[in-house]
């Protein structure tokens, strides 16, 4: 029988892992799982749009009239933002009244090791040129509300955050650990964090 655990696969000469899944039979989740690449650079963003008027259903994210609009905003905003070196697209935070404000980030791709980076003040001055220069109706204003490492913790400190990168089996031991440079999924046995305990005998 496969003695590979958690979808390792049995090469004949031991167990191959999926991402994040440590050991000889595949038996551990990793340690720590770093998903700052994933995440990439942002910038925080408000938008005003005055030709819409916000209903209840919007404040729920699973609502046809939620799910309608932000389909409609991404596409409004690629169209503002596709010439904005790197960027990958914007994620609707949340809707609330007032027309409809919009609270959402910009994404951006992680600059290649050997591409000098553009700093996300730059980035956000940008942002806010392209609004104002793409010809779009006077019907939505746009604000930047923080960027990078300051962007919303409310966002960042979820455990929901390292579900989607954690090993499906070990996913509720994972929370979020922000460092100076890096953004990491890891767990109570994970070394060097504040409240790990020792886990060597399990």
């Amino acid at each position: 029988a496969d003695p590979c655990q958690n979808g390792g696969h049995w090469t004949g000469l031991g167990c191959l892992c999926p991402p994040n899944v440590d050991g000889a039979r595949c038996q551990f989740g990793a340690s720590t799982i770093n998903i700052t690449a994933e995440l990439g650079p942002s910038v925080m963003m408000l938008a005003r749009v005055t030709n819409r008027n916000f209903s209840e259903d919007m404040r729920d994210s699973s609502s046809p009239t939620y799910r309608s609009f932000v389909a409609e905003f991404r596409r409004t905003m690629d169209g503002i933002y596709h010439n904005i070196s790197d960027y990958r697209g914007v994620r609707v935070l949340s809707l609330a009244r007032g027309s409809v404000v919009v609270n959402y980030k910009v994404l951006f791709y992680p600059p290649a090791g050997d591409k000098p980076t553009t700093s996300l003040d730059h980035r956000t001055l940008e942002l806010l040129a392209a609004a104002d220069t793409t010809g779009q109706p006077q019907n939505c204003g746009h604000s930047s509300v923080g960027w990078g490492q300051d962007s919303s913790d409310r966002c960042f400190s979820s455990p929901e955050l390292c579900r989607k990168y954690a090993p499906a089996n070990f996913s509720r031991y994972y929370y979020p650990y922000r460092t100076q440079n890096s953004f990491l999924c890891v767990t109570n046995c994970t070394l060097n964090v504040p409240g790990s305990i020792n886990c060597n005998s399990g």
